[in-house]
């Protein structure tokens, strides 16, 4: 006899939240959470810390309409985990606002000063680099749910006890 399993991909507008069964050790020492849930329950472009190490992490953003522009003194990436987002580069014509010295990305005021470097088209599953000294945004023209891999920073923001289920 054979088993058949279908695979069901969630988003933004169709997950679950999910549960946890741990069989021998506390559950108490298990967390999660739900990137899905967490970018179709915060603000556009908001950049939740879903997981942390050391310094690095792993942040959730809804993408919905068109970001402001950031930048980074360092390498991040990004992977679009079920719709459609664009990712546009600018090449500064002045890094010097780049802080080597800060780690994860700062957001700009208004349209960075540079050369226009093109454009990213992420579909599910899609991952983009984004390049140190580079400033980029985003535009997904419906909700769409980003996941990033960084380094802690300004805009990265910890909201354990809100997304977090133990």
């Amino acid at each position: 006899m054979s088993t058949q399993y279908k695979t069901t991909f969630a988003s933004i507008d169709d997950y679950h939240k999910g549960g946890i069964q741990v069989l021998v050790e506390d559950p108490r020492r298990y967390v999660f959470s739900n990137m899905y849930e967490i970018a179709a329950t915060n603000a556009p472009y908001d950049r939740i810390v879903a997981a942390i190490n050391l310094d690095y992490t792993i942040e959730i953003a809804r993408a919905e309409g068109t970001s402001p522009w950031f930048v980074c003194a360092h390498d991040e990436f990004v992977v679009a985990m079920d719709y459609d987002v664009e990712v546009h580069f600018v090449k500064l014509t002045d890094d010097s606002i780049v802080d080597d010295d800060k780690d994860g990305a700062v957001k700009l005021d208004g349209m960075p000063d540079g050369q226009k470097m093109g454009c990213i088209y992420l579909k599910r599953g899609h991952q983009a680099l984004l390049p140190e000294r580079v400033a980029y945004r985003f535009h997904a023209n419906k909700p769409a749910t980003l996941m990033l891999q960084s380094i802690l920073g300004d805009v990265s923001v910890q909201k354990w006890a809100d997304i977090c289920l133990s």
